[in-house]
């Protein structure tokens, strides 16, 4: 079967609605995974060992779980539960729960990073803990927590297809409907991989550029 260069700029503008989708979803859900991710951090760290405990355990098992599985509990458990969402933002509620497991340790990692002398030396110039963390410990933590953080947005981004099995119409979902619907399914997923390694090389030369600032930020010289 030889590519239909016509049928492919036919179809390109709906794929193209599907793209803008696609980026909105991940975009929201990273947002969520990042403040989640920040919220498990510090509940993690300045709660009790018996919230820490069972919060840790919670946190491993949706890890371990598959997102496909969790995409579908919430889907069709949260009408259960009277929470009555569209598919596109039970989408971004379970991207965002299960990548906020992962960012938990990215931050986590970041902060640890960061020596207790950094700590010692901000007290005893009079600073409170919070002018030290905000000051002194956050902006050194950006090195460390960027490009991990920067992968875990590309492979949220890789992961949207996932979406489709509950009928979010981004980029695959279209694709596979125009497939069914013309029998043709080389232009349409052609043109959805070369989308995704477009974007996905821009987002990662995006993430690459900002490291970079932030390490001539921290290592001046």
């Amino acid at each position: 079967m030889n590519f239909d260069w016509h049928f492919a700029w036919q179809i390109l503008p709906s794929l193209a609605s599907g793209a803008r989708i696609t980026l909105g979803v991940t975009l929201a859900s990273f947002c969520v995974a990042l403040v989640g991710g920040a919220l498990l951090l510090a509940a993690s760290e300045l709660t009790p060992r018996w919230v820490a405990r069972p919060l840790s355990r919670i946190t491993g098992f949706i890890r371990g779980t598959p997102l496909l599985v969790q995409v579908f509990f919430f889907f069709y458990m949260l009408p259960e539960w009277g929470v009555t969402l569209g598919p596109l933002w039970t989408g971004v509620i379970a991207f965002g729960l299960h990548y906020s497991c992962y960012l938990h340790d990215t931050y986590r990692s970041a902060l640890l990073s960061v020596g207790h002398a950094q700590w010692s030396a901000g007290r005893a110039l009079g600073l409170t803990d919070r002018q030290v963390f905000v000051n002194v410990v956050l902006p050194q933590m950006g090195p460390v927590f960027v490009p991990v953080a920067g992968s875990f947005l590309v492979y949220m981004f890789k992961d949207t297809p996932v979406l489709a099995a509950i009928t979010v119409r981004e980029m695959m979902q279209i694709a596979s409907q125009i497939g069914a619907d013309n029998f043709r399914y080389m232009e349409p997923l052609t043109i959805v991989g070369v989308l995704f390694l477009v974007m996905s090389l821009a987002v990662s030369r995006g993430i690459r550029w900002l490291e970079k600032r932030l390490t001539l930020w921290r290592y001046p010289n």
